[in-house]
């Protein structure tokens, strides 16, 4: 250990010796390995939960999938208009995929209250800010789906 004098306190330590080093090294490293021993209990602890969301995630797109394709084929024998039909398969399609990510994320473990707060936020915001263009599309949309009217008639 090398020392200095000083003169209002005596001598003082400048570097330290070679078993302070040594502790100092066995601290860190056991420091070191009880974060990579949580680390590996935390893993562990996690794997089979991301496991069966990610394999739900896979089968709950397969399923939705499925379910447009089946929705598809339904407004097709109703004889809906293609546009109409495109874009309700895609609202449906949209809709279970935001259902089924927020599911995915319950399972892993993330907090879905303030995802669900936002989304009825932001839909609640959205609806009012087009109140009078979404009642517009609203009728056409059931224009469309009743079909009331056909090419020709005359409407006063």
């Amino acid at each position: 250990m090398l020392y200095f004098l000083d003169s209002t306190s005596g001598i003082k330590k400048i570097i330290p010796s070679v078993e302070q080093v040594k502790e100092k090294i066995v601290q860190d490293e056991m420091k070191l390995n009880s974060y990579f021993d949580a680390f590996l209990r935390s893993l562990l602890d996690y794997t089979p939960k991301i496991i069966s969301a990610f394999l739900f995630l896979l089968f709950g797109l397969w399923l939705i999938k499925r379910i447009a394709r089946l929705s598809e084929k339904a407004m097709a024998k109703r004889h809906l208009d293609v546009s109409l039909r495109t874009f309700l398969r895609s609202l449906i399609s949209i809709g279970l995929k935001i259902i089924l990510i927020i599911t995915v994320a319950g399972m892993v473990g993330i907090g879905t209250a303030s995802f669900v707060t936002i989304l009825g936020a932001a839909g609640l915001a959205v609806g009012l800010a087009l109140q009078g263009s979404l009642s517009n599309f609203a009728g056409g949309v059931l224009i469309l789906i009743f079909k009331p009217f056909k090419v020709g008639d005359n409407i006063e």
